[in-house]
């Protein structure tokens, strides 16, 4: 466990540079540590990075000098069996992840409210966020809610602006729960287990093993809420000390639930009747519940649950309905990294046999076979981009896949092929690093690549 008085020189060394590294750093200067972010990689932007004075910054490889410093902050892309860990293990030296060092400087009394799972991490966590914020207006006193982790910011970077009393709520990765040796939030949320990331954990078991530790501290005053039909989730439960919450919207379910849905509302043991969000998908009825389940048991009203679903709207990359053209849906769900995402976009929509999926990008290590029903139940044609494409053409044999290696050529392509009725579906069962600095800019060039054809052909007929 990070304790920031155990260390007195008061030098830390963070590894890596992205977004979670620059707010570490710029948390312990502020706090009064010397800090040096060392990168391995050629970093061409870094002397445009606004990072506070006095951070130092050496990148294109890790030099000696990062084993003068105190302990060191791993950014969570690091592949934990990298040449640099080891070596450090080696030595001994302190490693910690930037969610343990942020919540470290935190108040005493604040509560934490973490979510995680393989899919429906952002939704829950904007769900819950701004349930305890419509909470937060109604109560006396002064209590801030901040919603943060792997959606928006992360933690290090409001950790200063937390005041006694404040509520966080945490989008928790497997990658940032594997690398904390300590975390105990109040409140803990594991939405479903299935393959991902394995390539970086080592295996399905390590995967596991690091969203368990969502529960591993938590004691019986504390929360959790799990999903009552993952097998996953509910042999986890079996060691959870704390008081455990379940939901499904499955007929059948490994563990007693408390809520389920009549096909209107979500029926809650307690006896609250709420109507989930207006959001495509059965997928989010479980977030909604999640959600629910979470903020009931913290003490909000069912009423304010109720208003917050009602205006809800949904969030950006997931299976969001963008565009509209000569009778063709468009739809971003670029938040989709792995198979079981892509598959739940899919169930989604009718069986029309009319979408054009874009799949591919950096892949992970699953097989794309587990596709195949739905591909034939749902797709007209897989158009394959990136660095996965020979993988995806090996594994989807007797399916429609057309080879387009950019994202572009793979709008062009369905743009100038589908018709009336057919729906173009950027899901891409991958990661985005192959291509683009991370699944926000690749659904976002995928939104402003439809958006300039359509305006083009617009003004073009005008």
């Amino acid at each position: 466990m990070f304790h920031p008085e155990n260390f007195t020189r008061k030098k830390a060394c963070v590894l890596g540079i992205g977004k979670s590294g620059q707010a570490v750093a710029a948390l312990l200067r502020a706090e009064g540590f010397e800090v040096l972010i060392s990168e391995e990689r050629t970093a061409p932007y870094a002397d445009k990075l606004q990072l506070p004075p006095g951070i130092e910054m050496e990148t294109g490889g890790h030099s000696s000098r990062v084993f003068e410093y105190d302990f060191w902050v791993k950014s969570p892309g690091i592949f934990p069996q990298s040449a640099i860990l080891q070596e450090g293990r080696k030595r001994g030296m302190p490693i910690f992840s930037e969610l343990e060092v942020a919540l470290a400087f935190l108040p005493k009394n604040c509560r934490i409210f973490a979510v995680t799972g393989t899919n429906g991490k952002t939704t829950t966590t904007a769900l819950l966020g701004e349930i305890l914020k419509a909470h937060a207006t109604q109560v006396a006193g002064n209590r801030q809610v901040h919603v943060c982790g792997n959606i928006g910011f992360p933690v290090s970077r409001c950790a200063r602006n937390v005041k006694p009393g404040d509520d966080l709520v945490i989008e928790v990765s497997s990658y940032q729960l594997e690398d904390s040796t300590y975390f105990h939030p109040a409140y803990a949320c594991l939405l479903n287990v299935t393959p991902d990331h394995l390539d970086h954990h080592g295996g399905m078991k390590n995967y596991i093993k690091a969203k368990g530790k969502i529960l591993k501290y938590q004691n019986s005053k504390d929360v959790l809420v799990l999903n009552g039909a993952d097998i996953v989730c509910a042999e986890l439960a079996e060691k959870a000390k704390s008081r455990v919450l379940a939901f499904s919207t499955q007929p059948k379910h490994v563990l007693k639930t408390d809520v389920f849905f009549d096909g209107d509302e979500l029926i809650f043991s307690e006896g609250h009747q709420i109507r989930p969000p207006h959001l495509k998908g059965i997928h989010n009825v479980e977030n909604a519940m999640a959600a629910a389940l979470m903020a009931l048991a913290a003490g909000v009203p069912a009423a304010t649950v109720q208003k917050v679903f009602d205006s809800f709207k949904g969030m950006e990359h997931r299976i969001e309905q963008f565009a509209y053209h000569n009778g063709v849906i468009y739809v971003n769900d670029s938040k989709a990294t792995n198979l079981d995402s892509t598959i739940t976009a899919l169930k989604s929509f009718d069986k029309c046999q009319n979408i054009w999926l874009i799949l591919g990008g950096r892949d992970k290590g699953s097989s794309y076979e587990v596709l195949l029903p739905y591909l034939k139940d749902y797709c007209k044609r897989v158009l394959s981009i990136g660095e996965a494409m020979d993988k995806i053409d090996r594994e989807l044999p007797g399916f429609t896949v057309t080879r387009c290696d950019t994202l572009e050529n793979a709008v062009d392509l369905s743009m100038k092929n589908a018709v009336r009725g057919d729906i173009v579906l950027l899901s891409p069962a991958c990661a985005s690093f192959d291509q683009f600095k991370d699944y926000e800019e690749r659904g976002r060039i995928f939104k402003r690549l439809v958006d300039s054809r359509i305006f083009k052909e617009r003004t073009d007929t005008n």
